[in-house]
């Protein structure tokens, strides 16, 4: 009896030693870790590319909204060149589709202020994230503004 107690001793000793499998909560881990930070490194580098476009947008449609000039007041004025401000909106409806922004993106753009000196633009954009959309749920809008000014010269 004696040998079949110290087996199982040794039986228990062995399996409270076993360490087996400690290291897969730290592979679970590091796996977690090193994808939440993958993710808000692609989603904020998609993030600052599309801001970074918007703002681009903005300034191309607001050069495209202040290139239409009132051509007779410039031959009238000998050198003033005021913009058809009330073609704005238009011009900059103009230029998104021509750019090919989606529908609802175009309808969210448009002049914020426009004068016969300069016009400004809002342009805005809609993306997905690729990872983070998970937890937020949803497209993100970043919209980006310019101003464009009426110079002679």
């Amino acid at each position: 009896m004696r040998l079949a107690s110290l087996k199982s001793l040794v039986g228990q000793r062995r399996s409270l030693a076993d360490d087996r499998g400690s290291g897969a909560g730290a592979v679970i881990l590091f796996a977690l870790v090193f994808l939440s930070l993958a993710a808000f490194v692609v989603d904020g580098g998609l993030s600052i590319s599309q801001r970074e476009r918007a703002a681009d947008l903005a300034e191309q449609a607001a050069r495209y909204a202040a290139q239409d000039i009132d051509r007779e007041a410039l031959y009238g004025n000998e050198g003033e060149a005021p913009i058809n401000e009330g073609n704005c909106p238009a011009r900059v409806a103009a230029f998104a589709a021509e750019s090919g922004m989606s529908g609802a993106d175009a309808a969210a753009s448009g002049c914020v202020e426009a004068d016969a000196d300069h016009v400004e633009v809002r342009i805005q954009l809609t993306y997905r994230p690729v990872f983070t959309g998970i937890f937020y749920g949803g497209s993100i809008h970043v919209s980006g503004t310019a101003v464009a000014e009426n110079k002679v010269g």
